[in-house]
């Protein structure tokens, strides 16, 4: 199987997300028309389309695009005229999407696969089928061979898993076997921007903000799933590290070692951007301008700038071993 993406190209996960109480695939022939829209989206020169996802909510593609483009060439060619027919078969007042869309660079072979096994997984993970392969609307039935072609090229996909068509469907099936856990979807989800991460420490009613990267693993793995869960896992993680109780609380720690510890808290939520100086603030029953400027003492020491800089790997790891005794 003689197919290849070029080494110039670039490869880009693009979603939207329709507004409440919109229906992306409400009947056939829209759903008909979008997946032909997506298609011809990528008939331009040098673009491939190497995986397609359309559900009631979401729509996803993976887009192979040559040096020079960007996701927006194929958002111009797609999200107006989507829109305009989900509203002719919908025709009721507000907006088809819920937002712009949302594009992701992928950069490797192996975030290449994680993004394909959890589009994979994503009907089943919001209950629209049992399996993988049981969803119809999408290009998974296609690329393994169970479903007919009809204009979507599939050798692009499979020219990444193996050098026969066989071996390529095989590698692929290996890749989507496993089912992601609940804290990779919350992961996953908060990435693409598909849900927010919510807190009880915004400065009225709560927060709600868009995070990504360490914010987005820090999240995922609290308990709780929110910002203040990620604050509490910093917080048992520093306390650890100073040589105090893991269940020590910071709030209520007071001298030079409480000061230093709840800015070493604010460092790390400030640069992983799960929040600003603020929120750990009123996190900590502090006011802001103190805890700045102790975070400031704090980047001026050296072991703290790298306790500031620790990889969120590292710091889950060393969670996760303080659980085990």
């Amino acid at each position: 199987m003689e197919y290849s993406i070029p080494r110039s190209a670039s490869t880009w996960h693009i979603c939207w997300q329709a507004a409440t109480g919109r229906d992306l695939v409400v009947d056939s022939r829209l759903v008909g028309r979008v997946r032909e829209r997506l298609l011809n989206a990528h008939r331009a020169e040098g673009r491939q389309l190497l995986h397609y996802l359309m559900m009631p909510t979401e729509i996803h593609l993976l887009s192979c695009l040559p040096a020079g483009q960007s996701p927006q060439a194929i958002v111009r060619a797609i999200a107006a005229v989507v829109s305009r027919w989900v509203r002719e078969t919908q025709p009721v007042r507000g907006p088809v999407f819920a937002a712009r869309y949302r594009a992701h660079e992928i950069r490797s072979d192996s975030e290449l696969e994680r993004e394909i096994r959890m589009l994979a997984w994503r009907p089943v993970q919001i209950g629209l089928c049992v399996t993988p392969v049981h969803y119809t609307h999408a290009s998974l039935r296609t690329t393994l061979g169970l479903n007919r072609a009809q204009g979507f090229d599939s050798r692009a996909l499979l020219g990444l898993f193996g050098a026969t068509v066989p071996e390529a469907r095989k590698g692929l099936r290996g890749v989507v076997r496993r089912r992601p856990g609940e804290a990779e979807w919350r992961e996953w989800e908060l990435n693409h921007g598909l849900t927010l991460a919510l807190g009880s420490i915004g400065p009225s009613f709560g927060m709600a903000r868009e995070v990504k990267g360490d914010a987005a693993i820090l999240v995922a793995a609290a308990d709780s799933r929110d910002i203040d869960g990620g604050l509490k896992l910093l917080e048992r993680w520093v306390a650890a590290r100073l040589g105090l109780d893991a269940d020590q609380d910071l709030s209520s720690l007071a001298g030079p070692q409480g000061a230093r510890a709840r800015a070493l808290v604010g460092g790390l939520a400030v640069r992983m951007d799960l929040c600003p100086a603020a929120a750990v603030a009123r996190h900590f029953k502090r006011a802001k301008a103190t805890l700045c400027e102790q975070m400031t003492a704090s980047r001026l020491r050296e072991d703290d700038r790298r306790l500031i800089a620790t990889p969120i790997q590292l710091v889950l790891d060393e969670l996760a071993a303080l659980n085990r005794f």
